[in-house]
């Protein structure tokens, strides 16, 4: 399998410090961020592990007097794991670039984050194409959460998914509120919105095999990578031919500006479940929801991804117990690759001053050879 890696900075004092690996899943059950408690988890199905992930908690921005906050990045990648590692190790950087520049946090400062990452990729493509001309057709959905100052942003590209659980008076338990706008041409919206931006192109989006996609190939609208839908230029050999256009485009087909939603927190907010669309296929919304709310917080994340392996095991009339012995790639034909952070708003916290020093940084995705299987 293709272990999953991690890199963490902290002063938690050893909780959980690196995380863990148990066949197929890295897990990282409990750990603490300047607004409350965390946990990480995430389960390989492709040959390779395409997803990657992240938090950063303490400065958002390089200078001294910047503000503090909790970074959560979600990247499921296709077609390779590169774009994801990509974003996974420049998207953050280049935020805090820019949040230094603009001295602060913003819609438009993550919007130009985005576009800085997404504008680096693609030099990157520009530069290996001779060599690894494939390098244009990999690319990773992008969705971001950042919890600064009282408030959260919601920044996607693509149809990974974020999730708040709110405490209702009205109602026992807690209850599900999607955060994330998301784009996947299986939405009539997205469709609605690929029509009016190429009104030309009758084939922009094309039902296949009962599947709705972009020109017939990808699911997704929104991403970044990816390049050989947003520049001519890679469309061409030597590139596959199965990604190849019949004819040269002069608009971007798809694009890597997120779409984003600022909500500000209060005390029904209890947590925020963030995941790849793998953990969606299999749980409601709702159902994630009651998940976390139910269970202790130590390993949830961890939960919340057994609980989906269990449904995708039912639907094919498997028990959970077989589908664990099934190996990498094999595996996909079951469930995708899953990658879920759960994040919890502790009220006293949300409201601290943290120290400056305080810092917390894990990063989890594909990249270690190993040949141990689930």
């Amino acid at each position: 399998m293709v272990k999953p890696y991690w890199r963490k900075r902290s002063n938690e004092g050893g909780r959980d410090a690196n995380g863990r690996t148990h066949g197929l899943m890295w897990h990282k059950d409990l750990g603490t961020h300047v607004s409350g408690d965390f946990s990480m988890a995430v389960i390989q199905a492709n040959n390779l592990l395409e997803d990657h992930s992240q938090l950063e908690s303490g400065p958002l921005s390089a200078l001294q007097s910047g503000p503090l906050g909790t970074f959560i990045g979600v990247y499921d990648g296709h077609g390779g794991h590169e774009a994801a590692r990509f974003v996974n190790d420049n998207l953050f950087p280049n935020l805090k670039k820019i949040a230094s520049e603009h001295q602060e946090v913003s819609a438009s400062v993550i919007k130009k984050a985005y576009l800085a990452t997404e504008e680096e990729f693609l030099s990157l493509v520009r530069e290996q194409w001779c060599s690894k001309p494939q390098l244009a057709s990999v690319g990773t959905c992008c969705l971001v959460g950042i919890i600064c100052n009282g408030l959260l942003y919601v920044a996607n590209a693509g149809d990974s998914r974020v999730v708040l659980g709110r405490a209702e008076r009205a109602v026992r338990g807690v209850t599900a509120v999607q955060l994330s706008t998301e784009h996947n041409a299986s939405m009539e919206s997205v469709r609605d919105e690929l029509r009016s931006l190429h009104p030309d192109d009758s084939q922009i989006v094309v039902l296949k095999h009962k599947v709705w996609r972009v020109k017939g190939i990808i699911q997704i609208s929104r991403s970044i990578g990816d390049a050989y839908l947003k520049k001519s230029e890679f469309n061409r050999e030597p590139l596959l031919d199965k990604f190849r256009l019949p004819a040269p485009f002069e608009k971007p087909i798809l694009n890597a500006e997120p779409s984003v939603f600022i909500h500000k927190l209060n005390s029904k907010d209890q947590f925020l479940i963030f995941a790849s669309d793998g953990l969606w296929e299999q749980l409601s919304n709702q159902e994630a929801v009651n998940i976390v709310h139910n269970r202790p917080r130590n390993g949830i994340a961890k939960r919340l991804i057994k609980a989906a392996l269990r449904v995708a095991a039912k639907k094919r009339e498997m028990r959970y117990s077989d589908l664990k012995k099934i190996d990498r790639g094999v595996r996909r034909h079951f469930h995708d690759d899953i990658t879920v952070i759960v994040v919890f708003l502790d009220p006293p916290m949300m409201n601290r001053t943290s120290s400056r020093g305080t810092t917390s940084s894990i990063k989890a995705g594909g990249g270690v050879t190993d040949t141990t299987k689930s």
